[in-house]
């Protein structure tokens, strides 16, 4: 009987086929590293925070105040009075400072900002705005809404417009729920009324031109300040219809004597998480800002 083992032949590559193979793999590796490389130092820019503006200069008055009114909805009085007392300060101007985070794009990677609202309560507004990358401005935003115009200005390949009318809802919109920083002013400007649905929600309706817009204000049983105010709102000049539009009161702090909003975040329904979330640094009230909220840039 035949007992000898079958012969296992091993066949090595030449060393003309070795080099070949690894001469298409060492280009691959490097563009591999390379791409990795330009990732992490995306990635490590986003993480650089800019710096604050300068302090805006504050007024050095006491505002006046007026008393609280009668018949407020519960969650509003509740609000109002845990937030200034009895007598509430009369607010005619506010510029809000701070640090954001911005999602240009959606889905997209959101990027460290800085901001600046300058508002005439309850009229006017400009917004400026810098997005950064390690700490250094790559997206200037200036936007305006003024006159009851709309004006948005952004660098390609986003979009700018002037005097757009849903635009312009869109903006008063964002002016209105900015007023939060001076809350008094939901009280004090007589073209802003109040109605109540339940314990812990109310409507907040505010002028638009000769028409008016509504949020629906939800307020936080525990703590009884307002967390959600939700609005119907055009995306841009090309929306067709409006869009459940969420502007959300995500942390509190004292600026001064007042509890404020210090973190809140701007949801649209349809995209399901934050486009921005705003960190205010500063607040100052009453400041003479009429040149400041009709000019463009920094």
């Amino acid at each position: 009987m035949n007992t000898r083992q079958p012969r296992l032949t091993v066949t090595y590559p030449s060393g003309r086929a070795a080099r070949k193979r690894s001469g298409w793999r060492r280009p691959l590796l490097w563009s591999a590293g390379f791409l990795a490389g330009v990732v992490a130092l995306g990635w490590l820019g986003l993480q650089v925070q800019p710096r604050l503006f300068p302090a805006y200069p504050s007024a050095a008055s006491t505002p006046e105040t007026v008393p609280l009114p009668a018949g407020l909805p519960a969650p509003v009085e509740r609000f109002y009075r845990q937030t200034y007392g009895e007598r509430l300060p009369v607010i005619t101007s506010a510029v809000i400072s701070g640090r954001a985070t911005l999602r240009p794009v959606p889905g997209g990677p959101a990027f460290p900002a800085r901001f600046r609202f300058v508002h005439e309560a309850g009229r006017n507004y400009r917004h400026y705005i810098e997005a950064t990358w390690f700490g250094l401005p790559i997206l200037r935003v200036n936007e305006s809404y003024v006159g009851g115009v709309s004006r948005q200005e952004m660098p390609p390949p986003f979009p700018s417009s002037i005097g757009d009318p849903k635009g312009a809802q869109g903006a008063n919109l964002g002016m209105w729920s900015e007023t939060i920083w001076m809350p008094s002013v939901y009280l004090t400007d007589p073209r802003v009324r109040w109605e109540a649905v339940d314990d812990e929600t109310a409507l907040l309706t505010v002028p638009f031109g000769e028409e008016r817009e509504t949020y629906v204000v939800r307020f936080d049983p525990a703590t009884g300040r307002p967390t959600l105010f939700e609005s119907m709102r055009y995306h841009d000049g090309n929306s067709r219809e409006k869009t459940l539009w969420i502007n959300q009161n995500l942390s509190w702090a004292d600026f001064g004597e007042v509890t404020l909003p210090k973190q809140g975040a701007a949801i649209w329904l349809d995209q399901g998480r934050p486009w921005a979330v705003f960190t205010a640094e500063e607040v100052v009230y009453n400041v003479d800002v009429r040149e400041d909220v009709r000019r463009r840039g920094r």
